[in-house]
C-alpha cells in the first residue's frame, strides 16, 4: 500500500531523492542545467510529500508559496523502476489536497520541453497550459502549466 508523508525539506529521503532528480536532470537538460538548477534549492521548503511503499521510498514532490492565492509544484520525481504505477499522481494530489487546506486557489508550475512524462502527467491531471511566468517567461525549453483548486 502506498503511504504518502507529509515533510518538509530537512527530511532526508526526500533528500537524497532530489538528487537523484538532480542527475536525471543534468543528462536531460544538458547546458542548461545550471540555469534551471539555480530555481531548484530545496532549503527551507515547508511542503514535502514524500511516497513509500512497503517501507521504500518510491517518490516525491513539493510545494512553496508563489503568491498569496498560488503554490508552485516543485521536485517531483520517481525513480526510473518505480514509474508507470501512478505513484507520481498520488504524490501530485496530496499536494492539491495541502495546498487547498492551506487556502491556496490554484497550483503551477514549470517543466522542461525534455521531459516529456511529466508533461503527460500533468495534463492527465487536468493541468492547462499557461504563458510562461517569473524567471520561465522567456526560456523556449519550459513549459508551465496552471490548475485551479476546487473550492472546499
Amino acid at each position: 500500500m502506498l503511504k504518502l508523508v507529509r515533510t518538509d525539506s530537512s527530511n532526508q529521503d526526500f533528500q537524497n531523492l532530489v538528487k537523484a532528480l538532480d542527475s536525471e536532470l543534468k543528462q536531460r537538460d544538458g547546458e542548461e542545467h545550471t540555469f534551471f538548477a539555480q530555481f531548484n534549492k530545496i532549503d527551507l521548503i515547508r511542503h514535502v510529500v514524500v511516497a513509500y511503499q512497503n517501507n521504500e521510498v518510491v517518490g516525491c514532490g513539493a510545494m512553496k508559496e508563489y503568491t498569496s492565492g498560488a503554490m508552485e509544484i516543485k521536485r517531483m520525481f520517481v525513480p526510473f523502476e518505480q514509474r508507470g504505477k501512478g505513484i507520481a499522481g498520488n504524490v501530485l494530489d496530496e499536494l492539491e489536497k495541502w495546498a487547498q487546506e492551506l487556502g491556496y486557489s490554484k497550483c503551477i508550475l514549470e517543466t522542461g520541453l525534455k521531459q516529456p512524462e511529466a508533461i503527460r502527467l500533468y495534463e492527465k491531471n487536468k493541468y492547462l497550459r499557461i504563458a510562461n511566468y517569473g524567471q520561465y517567461e522567456k526560456v523556449s525549453s519550459s513549459v508551465c502549466f496552471e490548475k485551479i483548486l476546487p473550492t472546499r
